[in-house]
């Protein structure tokens, strides 16, 4: 694999939306940076959370949850507690029933991301778990996080 093929840090430009997340003291390892688990939680979070705040997931009650089916992340530059990340969050694919979100991890006010990766959801009914169509508000907040090529 050459040079050109190895994956890079992604600009700011390169996300549509960014969420704040405070790292915890037990986010580091032993060796002092965010453990490489921790990055995925951060995935989680941010998208979790525009999801919530935009109106279109209902944690507690709602008919259609998302699974995570696939998740992958490259890591270019350590983060540690006490310092912020700002996450990068940007929708690449919307399928009937799956998204892949793109995540970048950034320490509060580096242009380029210290981590990279996305996971793809599966949306199901809640209680069949079975794959529905994407209804038409969580569409519209997910093109809202489609950034041109």
């Amino acid at each position: 694999m050459g040079c050109m093929d190895r994956p890079q840090p992604q600009a700011r430009a390169a996300y549509a939306h960014f969420s704040p997340i405070t790292t915890r003291w037990m986010d580091n390892d032993i060796y002092g940076h965010v453990n490489n688990v921790t990055y995925y939680s951060y995935f989680d979070t941010a998208v979790n959370r525009y999801l919530i705040e935009a109106g279109v997931l209902d944690i507690h009650g709602g008919a259609v949850i998302g699974l995570v089916i696939e998740t992958h992340c490259n890591y270019f530059a350590p983060l540690a507690f006490p310092k912020n990340v700002e996450a990068g969050i940007r929708v690449a694919h919307i399928g009937k029933s799956s998204v892949r979100y793109e995540i970048g991890l950034f320490e509060a006010g580096e242009a380029l991301s210290a981590a990279s990766g996305h996971f793809v959801h599966v949306y199901v009914d809640r209680h069949t778990r079975r794959p529905v169509s994407l209804p038409d508000d969580f569409l519209a907040a997910l093109r809202s996080l489609q950034v041109a090529a």
